[in-house]
């Protein structure tokens, strides 16, 4: 059985339908870079799946548990953990305190305020200072940070390198690979589509609220991925590659 089952998932905004009839698998251990143009669903079907978007249908099962219907600090305490656009953390409050926070979920696991700091050195120095205070990279550092505190089994990454200097990219993926060595389960939504080919198991393109696209890693090409991106040579349908 799949750590994650999105089954015939439907999701609106009003009137508006930004995800349609999409079903997606996900394997434990494994990593997903989920692509496509703005206002393709991505962030949507992050949320849905976290929990702070509820669904017009379909089903989201997690470690075989159907948790379509259960709010997301619930989600929180199962294991699934969202990193959101624009990273949202207690300003006022210290890097350490934000990690700290995160031990509210209450699930048991290894990770720890120290082991953090060892996955993003660049906050060792940062510790005791305010999150409002940090760079870009130093901020998304702290908001993956929190979400692992939670021991997730999934962690869900949104539009992991938006706004951060080349460096600050270049930091967070060096920690994103640690994660990725250690078994961690990681979808991840990203524009560079480069890196995303580089660290993924498996592309998922999407278009339209649809995967257009969807294959493994070696086996997809860049050419594939940047023509289903802009809906060129697609009939909007599911292609494999």
């Amino acid at each position: 059985m799949s750590l994650l089952e999105i089954r015939n998932l439907d999701v609106r905004h009003g009137l508006l339908q930004a995800v349609r009839d999409l079903s997606l698998s996900v394997e434990k251990g494994e990593t997903i870079a989920l692509v496509g143009a703005n206002g393709a669903g991505k962030t949507t079907l992050l949320r849905t799946i976290a929990g702070a978007h509820m669904p017009a249908g379909g089903s989201v099962v997690f470690n075989g548990i159907d948790i379509t219907t259960i709010p997301a600090y619930r989600r929180v305490g199962l294991g699934v953990a969202l990193v959101p656009e624009g990273r949202r953390l207690f300003g006022q409050m210290s890097v350490e305190e934000n990690l700290v926070l995160a031990r509210s979920a209450g699930r048991r696991g290894d990770w720890t305020v120290e082991r953090v700091l060892e996955a993003f050195p660049n906050l060792k120095p940062r510790r005791h200072a305010k999150a409002g205070n940090l760079s870009g990279g130093e901020q998304q550092a702290t908001a993956i940070g929190r979400a692992l505190m939670t021991n997730p089994e999934v962690l869900i990454l949104d539009e992991v390198s938006l706004g951060l200097s080349p460096l600050a990219v270049d930091r967070v993926y060096a920690s994103l690979q640690s994660l990725i060595g250690g078994g961690t389960t990681i979808i991840l939504v990203e524009q560079d589509l480069r890196r995303a080919m580089r660290v993924a198991d498996r592309i998922v393109c999407m278009l339209e609220g649809r995967i257009v696209l969807e294959g493994k890693r070696g086996e997809i090409s860049r050419e594939q991925v940047s023509e289903a991106y802009f809906g060129l040579g697609t009939d909007k349908g599911r292609v494999h590659a």
